[in-house]
């Protein structure tokens, strides 16, 4: 907030602009670059893409901001080329070498040792990552040249798949999967699994929830299209972050009091007594929260 009852510096504009993100730039100076490009209040990006991976970046604006989690949440899918031979200190390209192995897998070994990574699995994130160690990140500390025994974490693979082989040395893999996964790990244990080491390549993000990197816009054209009403019109509705949830239709006077923070009436909707929804009032998302003796309960309030 700014200070003294200030004016926050931007426009109050609210929506989401999805990215196709270019190798070797931050998401946060992706979402940096969006926000001034649309002189926007407010941004923020739902999930983060290492710098040198590629692909979906949904970047959140305004009152969309408050729909992020959703997005996290919801499963993703990746394409990325697993290199056999190397492992490295950051189990993708931009690490210093670890270990060589002069062994490679065949083609019905990497099938065989990918049913072991489907499903619940564990998974133990790369020592350079965000993951917090006694409040550090762990890529502060890896920096450090400090080793760390990181906890494995829960990670729902719905689906990994060997795609192509361009050669002995590589193999390019597609995974879907839920929150929390690191593509690095994957190649970085499948290389162990197979007795042959090895990394990341290079990592593409196809899609994030409803978003893909095939409708995103490039650094470049967000560049050019800085401050101009055509790039504001490729903006997606706020609700476009909650497609996951159901949507009910309120009551004029549960509009009004879900505004003010309060429990809402609902007229009509397909969500479960219990369930999470968001209520929408002649057509405007109002709110957010569980569904209850016929009233919406909001978790989170949209300023529309």
């Amino acid at each position: 907030m700014a200070p003294d009852g200030a004016q926050e510096k931007g426009r109050p504009i609210s929506g989401w602009l999805v990215i196709d993100k270019p190798a070797g730039v931050t998401s946060t100076s992706v979402v940096g670059k969006v926000r001034w490009a649309l002189d926007a209040q407010k941004a923020g990006h739902a999930g983060t893409l290492d710098p040198a991976a590629t692909g979906v970046l949904a970047i959140a604006l305004g009152e969309a901001t408050k729909t992020v989690p959703f997005i996290t949440d919801a499963m993703k899918g990746y394409r990325f080329m697993v290199r056999f031979g190397t492992a490295t200190t950051t189990d993708d390209a931009e690490g210093g070498v670890l270990q060589t192995s002069a062994e490679r897998p065949t083609d019905a070994g990497i099938e065989a040792a990918l049913a072991a990574f489907r499903g619940l699995i564990q998974q133990v994130p790369p020592q350079f990552s965000a993951v917090k160690v006694d409040g550090e990140r762990a890529y502060d500390i890896a920096r450090a040249g400090e080793g760390m025994d990181l906890a494995a974490r829960d990670l729902f693979v719905e689906s990994l798949d060997l795609v192509e082989r361009p050669d002995a040395d590589t193999a390019i893999l597609e995974m879907v999967c839920g929150k929390g996964g690191y593509v690095r790990s994957i190649a970085r244990d499948l290389g162990q699994a197979l007795g042959c080491l090895g990394h990341v390549a290079w990592l593409r993000r196809e899609w994030s929830g409803p978003f893909y990197a095939a409708d995103g816009l490039s650094l470049a054209q967000v560049e050019d299209l800085a401050r101009t009403p055509e790039l504001e019109s490729n903006l997606l509705p706020l609700e476009t972050g909650l497609v996951d949830l159901p949507e009910l239709i309120l009551a004029p006077d549960g509009a009004v009091r879900l505004r003010n923070g309060n429990p809402g009436r609902v007229l009509a909707g397909e969500a479960r007594p219990g369930d999470q929804a968001w209520g929408s009032y002649e057509g405007r998302p109002v709110a957010v929260g569980l569904y209850m003796g016929g009233e919406l309960h909001p978790s989170r309030v949209f300023n529309l």
